[in-house]
């Protein structure tokens, strides 16, 4: 039996610690089973993965994904005129 390093749970546990109170939105998970995606009412994401290692063996991965906010940006129009 192989155990999970100790930082590895920690950093799991922060991840899924940290929706504590938000509304979940949608879950989905991949046919082949092997992720789960949770999206918040706020945008961010969960995603739980099986991964395997190098020697073939599972392990579980979490990861909270922020959405980054989208600021539009100006662009500048430039007209040219033929001359003529």
């Amino acid at each position: 039996m192989s155990l999970t390093p100790v930082q590895e749970l920690r950093r799991i546990a922060e991840a899924v610690g940290q929706i504590r109170g938000h509304t979940v939105q949608d879950v989905e998970i991949r046919s082949d089973c092997r992720q789960l995606r949770v999206t918040l009412e706020d945008g961010k994401i969960l995603l739980l993965s099986v991964l395997l290692d190098d020697s073939g063996k599972p392990r579980l991965d979490a990861d909270l994904v922020r959405l980054e906010e989208v600021v539009p940006t100006r662009q500048l129009e430039v007209r040219f005129e033929e001359s003529g």
